[in-house]
């Protein structure tokens, strides 16, 4: 019994490589994946929109922007959003993007994080703002999700962890 309950690592309560310590160095994994996935095809998606990406028309990102406009918490960001709404569009994209592929590869994940809780927020606070009630805004939910990764950033599969690992070993 002593050798079975060692080899799965039950009798430790999940102490030295059980399957809790195993499972908690793999929790955060599913959301970087999916956070990192869906950042860049939102990134691409608004980047190969060409109906987005103007000033106006339906589903244009200046027609969003001047929807939203009096119903947001910070009106102030939308008028500057209003400015360039080209610019703004491809500014969120390109952010989008970056977030996504540093959240996807660990590559500076803290700051990626940061920057994903960021978009998240500032879309939260002019997008959705108005959605009733507050917790069917999706924004929300993605600045939520982006926390625990600020937290706790990209311990495994990613460029942070191999970065870690050449700097231990010299």
């Amino acid at each position: 019994m002593q050798r079975m309950t060692a080899t799965y690592g039950m009798a430790d309560g999940g102490r030295q490589g059980g399957w809790k310590e195993l499972a908690s160095r793999y929790a955060l994994l599913p959301l970087r994946v999916f956070l990192g996935v869906t950042f860049i095809y939102a990134g691409l998606d608004k980047i190969t929109d060409s109906s987005f990406m103007s000033a106006s028309g339906p589903g244009s990102i200046g027609e969003i922007m001047n929807s939203v406009r009096d119903s947001s918490a910070v009106p102030w960001l939308v008028d500057l959003a209003l400015e360039s709404p080209v610019g703004f569009g491809y500014a969120i994209a390109f952010g989008e993007l970056a977030v996504g592929i540093g959240t996807l590869f660990g590559i500076v994940a803290r700051l990626a994080a940061a920057g994903g809780a960021l978009i998240s927020l500032s879309l939260w606070l002019t997008v959705s703002w108005q959605t009733e009630p507050y917790y069917y805004g999706n924004d929300l939910v993605y600045l939520m999700a982006w926390l625990p990764l600020v937290l706790a950033g990209a311990s495994m599969f990613s460029a942070d962890a191999l970065w870690a690992e050449r700097r231990r070993m010299r």
